[in-house]
């Protein structure tokens, strides 16, 4: 098989990666990729969905598979669907349940899912004006794609005003922002949960969890993440199950009925509150770190499950993790999540990889002989291992091992949840 990988994240090397260990592919392509996904297939230096198109119909492949969520939402599998090629990934108006975050609201308070309470605006002073009769903290999100970063946890009116100050009026998110969602602030712990679907059925992975923020203790500005790990050592079977029969399994119906099946990957954000696990949002795609973990631990071939998600045969394939513990810490760039500059010399990659860890690569690039950065987020180290402890000493002692300026990390990932 000639696979295509859509995207030049850390996500897309991890993919890229585990689908070249499959025995049915011949060959990997990975628009626009990244020095990382150029060791296990060829980059193809194009961008726009439009470029993406133009390719397809001059290269034949036999499974296109699309990473990030811009992609999913600007339609580009209805696209390819159109070349009557094969694609993983979800439908324009299937994905609606990401990049519209004023639309999965309201679809779940119709279906039932458990979420926070909330309100949608689209004028600034109406929005303002309601802030002045809630509770604090409580959240404000811009409707659209935002990377991850379009979400403010505000502890005062202030913090809140400010927000939306630059959501709606300054538009730092661009259109992204002419909308947002104002809603309650949940207490808990966060998860992340992913679930292979065909439009039908779904499979859950094991559980994980991400770090949002940029410093440790969790402080700082949001992220596209900054490491996970799995599973997540006190998240239960019946727990998982819980989650699969009030939150996963309705959002699939629901999209189903309302005619929008959803193949591909489904990421709810999860808060276990005291009354249970509640919606924090969904995404439409494979995680970016999570997916790093992930495919370190799975066993089944990935490329057989995304064909028996495009075939709606999910129930006919039995998907295997293993079960070891798995982490991935970010390296990033200074100045991330706002202005960072490219171009720094990385060194001591080939030293920090040996049987327990692997590097996937995100905003790196090759520059003559060197590996460069070129992005916010540039690593992301994983590491497996009998125990989370054990998991994140390694991938901790591997990054003593790497340096390029600038370099930034989390030393307390996983921390709380050993």
């Amino acid at each position: 098989m000639r696979i295509l990988i859509v995207g030049g994240g850390g996500r897309e090397h991890a993919l890229a990666w585990k689908i070249s260990q499959s025995p049915k592919v011949q060959k990997i392509f990975v628009v626009p990729g990244n020095a990382g996904t150029a060791l296990v297939g060829e980059n193809i230096e194009i961008v726009t969905i439009d470029e993406i198109i133009n390719w397809l119909k001059k290269n034949y492949v036999d499974l296109v598979v699309i990473g990030p969520d811009n992609y999913l939402a600007d339609g580009l599998t209805d696209r390819i669907q159109e070349l009557k090629i094969p694609v993983f990934g979800p439908t324009e108006m299937a994905a609606e349940i990401e990049w519209s975050k004023s639309f999965a609201k309201k679809f779940m308070q119709e279906e039932n899912i458990p979420t926070a309470k909330s309100q949608t605006f689209t004028d600034y002073n109406e929005a303002r004006d309601y802030l002045s009769q809630q509770k604090f903290p409580l959240v404000v999100k811009v409707d659209g794609l935002a990377f991850g970063k379009g979400v403010v946890i505000a502890e005062d009116i202030a913090e809140a005003e400010s927000a939306l100050q630059k959501m709606m009026n300054i538009r730092v998110f661009g259109e992204a922002g002419k909308k947002v969602v104002i809603e309650e602030f949940l207490e808990g712990k966060e998860i992340s949960i992913h679930a292979f679907c065909d439009g039908e059925h779904a499979s859950l992975f094991p559980s994980s969890q991400d770090h949002k923020r940029i410093f440790d203790g969790d402080k700082g500005l949001n992220t596209g993440g900054m490491g996970t790990i799995a599973p997540v050592p006190w998240v239960t079977d019946s727990l998982l199950e819980e989650i699969k029969g009030k939150i996963v399994l309705p959002c699939i119906r629901g999209l189903k009925k309302r005619n929008r099946p959803f193949t591909g990957v489904l990421f709810p954000g999860i808060m276990i509150t005291p009354d249970g696990p509640k919606v924090i949002e969904f995404n439409a795609r494979f995680g970016d770190p999570e997916t790093q973990s992930y495919m370190r631990i799975l066993k089944t071939d990935l490329v057989d499950i995304m064909i028996a998600c495009i075939d709606q045969k999910l129930t006919d394939i039995k998907i295997e993790w293993g079960e070891q513990s798995v982490c991935c810490v970010t390296l990033a760039s200074k100045g991330y999540p706002g202005v960072y500059n490219s171009g720094k010399i990385i060194s001591g990659l080939d030293e920090a990889e040996n049987n327990s860890v692997i590097i996937f690569h995100a905003g790196t690039k090759k520059d003559q002989s060197e590996i460069v950065t070129n992005g916010g987020r540039v690593l992301g180290i994983t590491a497996i291992g009998d125990n989370i402890k054990d998991t994140l000493a390694e991938a901790y002692g591997a990054i003593e091992e790497i340096s390029f300026d600038g370099m930034q990390f989390r030393r307390d990932i996983g921390i709380k949840s050993i």
